[in-house]
């Protein structure tokens, strides 16, 4: 070999250590980002977690109980085992047990109890097929696929950890929006959620006024038929239905109007409801009396 051949080869041999020493220094750049990616998917993955179970506590739901592992006491009671004792079997030791060599069937040859062969009525079948030495080493278990009759299943293929950790960052976005959404409903009440607090509160003071307004035209007639007198009937106009109403305001803002999310007490407008109620009931009755006039 003359030395232009020798030169081209110490060329050749150093061109691929440092396509060698690239591509390992590639191969660990693109794990430490791979490992960089992993910690911040943790990270986001247990700020979800905690995220979710303020949520849960916040609207009441426990955390659910843990799936018992493999290995459970249940799992294993339902999954018998051989026999143990002095009467059970003990398998050899070591190498196929059907290869040559191997202890023969029992029950076939001398005398003894052999499963299938052994029952009555059942003569002549055999527990276990005999395999000559040579087959017995091919009878080995194989994969077996689903679909099929003996036909060995293919092997997956290796997953990329690039594009399993693409998967993974996509589903926790995905995660993160629906958690936003879930918050966002956390934070409105039960009771008119698309409406102000304000707009509420006037709503609600103003129902219980109706309604208390309702039972004025019922106390109004109950006053004409003589069941009610005059001084009952203006006490309960002019302070006992109005306090009623104004009281069942602010107990239905403070169980229905509350949303699940907001920190403290929300705002009940207490001095508006106050007026609500106290200007609903006796407008009311001031209605009435303003129809049976007309009426007349």
């Amino acid at each position: 070999m003359s030395f232009e051949e020798y030169a081209a080869l110490a060329r050749q041999l150093s061109a691929q250590h440092r396509a060698g020493e690239q591509h390992a220094a590639a191969e660990s750049a693109r794990r430490r980002d791979l490992h960089a990616a992993v910690d911040y998917l943790q990270q986001r993955l247990n700020a979800q977690g905690q995220r979710l179970d303020q949520l849960g506590r916040a609207i009441g739901v426990d955390q659910p109980p843990a799936a018992p592992g493999p290995g459970t006491p249940g799992e294993t009671a339902a999954w018998p085992g051989p026999p143990s004792g002095a009467g059970a079997p003990t398998a050899p030791s070591s190498g196929p047990p059907f290869a040559a060599g191997a202890p023969t069937v029992p029950g076939t040859r001398d005398g003894e109890p052999a499963g299938a062969a052994g029952v009555p009525g059942r003569a002549g079948v055999g527990a276990y097929p005999q395999l000559p030495a040579g087959e017995a080493r091919l009878a080995l278990p194989t994969a077996v696929s689903p679909a099929g009759g003996g036909v060995p299943a293919q092997r997956a293929a290796a997953a990329d950890p690039a594009v399993e950790l693409e998967l993974a960052r996509r589903m926790a976005d995905e995660a993160d929006r629906h958690g936003q959404q879930a918050e966002l409903l956390a934070q409105r009440p039960a009771l008119l959620p698309t409406w102000s607090p304000l707009a509420r509160a006037v709503a609600v003071y103003a129902g219980c006024g109706a309604a208390a307004g309702v039972l004025v035209l019922m106390l109004v007639l109950a006053s004409g038929v003589g069941l009610v007198d005059g001084f009952t009937l203006g006490a309960w106009i002019c302070a006992g239905l109005p306090a009623v109403a104004f009281f069942g305001g602010y107990l239905v803002l403070g169980r229905w109007g509350r949303p699940a999310m907001v920190a403290g007490t929300p705002p009940r407008y207490l001095p508006l409801g106050f007026l609500i109620c106290f200007l609903v009931v006796p407008m009311a009755y001031c209605a009435y009396l303003l129809m049976v006039r007309g009426l007349r």
